[in-house]
């Protein structure tokens, strides 16, 4: 009797396991649901995270609570997201997301335009960039998507030249004509504001040309035309793309009341893109 009741008992448990483990796994097949009245956003620091803020309280005035999370890098935002920290996220271009998907083996999707950060080439020691010398050298960042940004903004200047084909992941090497002869030194996005002093000449994010005080519009001796395929999007997991929470929050990003707010703060240097 006493076997039987521990046989009993073990096939009990390893019913429930089993169970278990078809619910989980039944769970991660339908994806993380999205609370309907709650969002879990994350930015980076700079004009990503300022506006989000005014996004925010348009959402509030709608019944949707956001709460924030700030990121310095552009890794993170995505990695959190993936794994469920995050119900979106607010910061990327999508040749950066395509990118990112491809190398993290991720699904996430574009869901709404925001904003056009265009990246622009500044220099400490020279007022354009004609002036700039044979051999100066170039910082640019050494995220596949950002580089190839840098040397596509070089590009349209006329100052290189990319072989046929070259698309949107192009790097260094891909330089075919370079008529100053630039020595292309990669650098740490987030990093390049503080290592401008160390260089020619360099590449930077709006968002980190801003937060070291930085103005594109009137600091820049090149900057990016507003034709430009880098436009940023919000982000979700493929499951939750047309969850009606995140709909929401992208119609309170994209509201009248946040695109008076980039216009009137950011004068040209941040521009809505929807």
């Amino acid at each position: 009797m006493k076997n039987k009741f521990l046989l009993g008992l073990a096939s009990l448990t390893l019913a429930a396991a089993l169970a278990g483990c078809g619910s989980k796994e039944e769970s991660k097949e339908q994806g993380k649901a999205i609370d309907e009245n709650k969002i879990v956003v994350g930015v980076t620091s700079g004009p990503h995270e300022q506006i989000a803020e005014v996004a925010a309280k348009v959402a509030k005035e709608n019944g949707l609570e956001v709460e924030l999370k700030s990121f310095s890098d552009y890794v993170l935002p995505n990695t959190a997201l993936a794994e469920g920290d995050l119900d979106a996220n607010s910061y990327q271009h999508e040749p950066f997301l395509d990118t990112f998907n491809k190398d993290h083996d991720t699904d996430l999707v574009p869901v709404g335009k925001t904003i056009l950060n265009p990246m622009g080439v500044y220099s400490e020691k020279y007022k354009s960039f004609d002036e700039i010398p044979d051999g100066a050298t170039f910082g640019l960042p050494n995220d596949p998507t950002n580089g190839a940004r840098a040397l596509f903004v070089l590009q349209e200047a006329g100052y290189i030249k990319l072989k046929d084909g070259a698309d949107l992941t192009a790097s260094i090497r891909d330089v075919e004509e370079n008529t100053k002869n630039l020595k292309f030194i990669e650098l740490e996005a987030a990093q390049i504001p503080k290592q401008l002093s160390e260089v020619d000449v360099a590449a930077i994010n709006t968002n980190f040309a801003l937060e070291a005080g930085i103005n594109p519009k009137e600091d820049s001796i090149l900057l990016e035309s507003t034709d430009s395929p880098y436009v940023n999007y919000i982000v979700v997991r493929a499951e939750n793309e047309n969850d009606p929470t995140i709909k929401k929050f992208v119609e309170a990003y994209q509201s009248d009341e946040v695109r008076a707010f980039i216009e009137e703060e950011f004068q040209g240097s941040v521009i809505p893109s929807w």
